[in-house]
């Protein structure tokens, strides 16, 4: 069902390491509001969706939430990847860097690991919905957090497109709901 391109959907081409900002930016990895509980969201509501056309669009954000994912992991990854002990050893990434060293993991910004907890599927369209459209928003709210503390401008252009497309999200749930 699914083809995977061998490319992100949008460049990321992180230039400095910043331990600070890995470990704000991994929340949209793996926090409440990020892309893995969204694409898992979706794609799991998909299969009690009783329209066809919602039932594609739910697989289609779904499938690029995933995509977003494999982004959001690529920034971590850049801004860490060259990571010298001296500019670990005082960092907000300490910690993180304790239990994963440089590895992707799905944790938000607190430590707290990914749960299927902040995540909804309650198999009624009018109920997921809602909820994806609430879900689009605080995923928005926290891109917004991740401009106001980011001082990189190529950290900024990926985090500007991928909040762009949660506005998008949420238009389209919108418009789901609007045809029901």
């Amino acid at each position: 069902m699914f083809v995977y391109d061998k490319k992100l959907q949008y460049p990321v081409k992180i230039a400095a390491v910043n331990p600070r900002l890995a470990a704000i930016i991994i929340s949209q990895y793996g926090g409440p509001d990020g892309e893995l509980g969204a694409s898992l969201r979706y794609l799991s509501q998909r299969y009690a969706m009783p329209f066809d056309e919602l039932k594609g669009l739910l697989t289609d954000i779904g499938t690029e939430e995933l995509g977003h994912l494999e982004m959001i992991g690529a920034i971590v990854h850049q801004l860490t990847r060259n990571l010298k002990d001296s500019q670990m050893k005082d960092s907000a990434f300490a910690p993180y860097f304790v239990d994963h060293t440089a590895g992707v993991y799905p944790t938000a910004a607190s430590g707290s690991p990914w749960n299927a907890a902040s995540m909804a599927v309650k198999g009624d369209p009018m109920a997921d919905l809602v909820e994806d459209m609430a879900a689009e928003q605080k995923a928005r709210v926290t891109y917004d957090n991740i401009l106001r503390l980011s001082d990189d401008p190529d950290v900024n252009d990926v985090i500007k497109f991928l909040r762009e497309r949660e506005v998008v999200h949420f238009q389209r749930f919108g418009e789901a709901l609007q045809s029901r």
